[in-house]
């Protein structure tokens, strides 16, 4: 068994709305003010708790992701699901689990937070997974291995092969996140939850859906891994306020494909322009809304960049990133902007060309 054991018997603190749902003529078991909220009416009012489980959030996802609401987590960002998978799966001071660098920092942070040691095996140099290196950070107490694909800082995807290998020969949980999926073409592994119980795959809707303010993210695996993220989470994760407006988001999917199109279509003009830059030494493949690109003097421009006001990402301080810009596709605008501002840039030594005003 994989749960901590002390969870397996654990009582959930029963809120109000998980006791009850439906309709009701009076409401009053919430301690709830029951005049509503201060300059609004009682129909636009957030007097009432929210529902636990987000329900009819969960059935529109549903509809879109093919997938039963039972199979799905929501959370507060897909922070809040990585935090308590740790928490769920990983005993203090006992347990570890694997990530793989260069990726996403949350992993890390919520397994320190939750003192849990952390297994790093390196990607390779074209940031791929390395069987062997990660087949060597997996030992008796590795409860989880976090898969970045498309990755992030990278931006590329991970072989799905050598995830499927570590699906069928690691016993513990393969943790797929799927953050920037929807820039890419390739299926998502949501698709493989059915052949794989030890399987959970996240994904958010803060980048192709642009609901970052909003924080929302999910976690897709079977209902056995998820009554347990459910058990532990605070009773009201999901504000109103964001089951109600991402419902109405999720209904654009005209839309929200309109932007995946425009998005795909503006990275691939930020790549050959990024190409004829003097100071690019190589931009790497990407399925992501962002490009990663290797510069001469990464600091050097990214600091020039921020002076004339166009913010990237600088990741040369992570491994195997030396030397490395993040950069976001903007609109066509911003896109703009960046390639001019970057043509104004000059290696220091020499003299620096004030840009113009675009």
């Amino acid at each position: 068994m994989l749960v901590r054991p002390h969870l397996l018997q654990l009582k959930p603190y029963a809120s109000a709305r998980s006791e009850f749902s439906g309709s009701a003529r009076a409401w009053l078991d919430a301690n709830e003010n029951a005049y509503g909220t201060p300059g609004r009416s009682l129909e636009t009012s957030f007097h009432r708790y929210p529902d636990p489980y987000q329900l009819a959030l969960k059935e529109r996802i549903s509809e879109i992701k093919k997938i039963s609401t039972d199979q799905i987590f929501l959370g507060n960002g897909s922070d809040e699901a990585i935090d308590l998978l740790i928490k769920v799966f990983c005993r203090p001071g006992v347990d570890n689990i694997v990530s793989l660098s260069p990726t996403f920092g949350m992993y890390e942070v919520a397994a320190a937070v939750n003192d849990i040691v952390v297994n790093t095996a390196s990607l390779t140099e074209d940031y791929q997974i390395n069987r062997k290196t990660v087949d060597n950070a997996i030992d008796e107490n590795t409860k989880i291995i976090f898969f970045c694909s498309p990755n992030n800082p990278t931006g590329n995807l991970l072989d799905s092969v050598d995830i499927l290998y570590f699906l069928k020969s690691f016993s513990g949980l393969i943790v797929v996140d799927e953050a920037y999926v929807d820039f890419t073409d390739q299926l998502s592994f949501i698709n493989k939850l059915a052949d794989y119980p030890n399987l959970i795959v996240l994904q958010t809707f803060s980048k192709a859906w642009g609901m970052a303010a909003l924080r929302l993210g999910a976690a897709y695996a079977s209902p056995e891994i998820l009554a347990y993220l459910n058990k532990i989470k605070l009773p009201y994760n999901i504000s109103t306020l964001t089951q109600q407006t991402a419902l109405e988001i999720l209904q654009n999917t005209d839309q929200y494909e309109s932007y995946i199109a425009a998005i795909k279509t503006q990275r691939q003009w930020l790549v050959e322009q990024l190409h004829l830059l003097e100071a690019v030494q190589k931009t790497y493949p990407t399925d992501a809304n962002f490009i990663f690109v290797k510069l001469t003097d990464a600091t050097s421009v990214y600091q020039f960049l921020v002076d004339q006001g166009v913010i990237v990402r600088n990741r040369s301080s992570v491994h195997l990133c030396e030397g490395g810009l993040r950069i976001t596709v903007g609109t066509e605008r911003e896109n703009q902007l960046l390639i001019d501002t970057f043509k104004s840039y000059k290696p220091v030594g020499k003299s620096l060309t004030s840009p113009q005003n675009f």
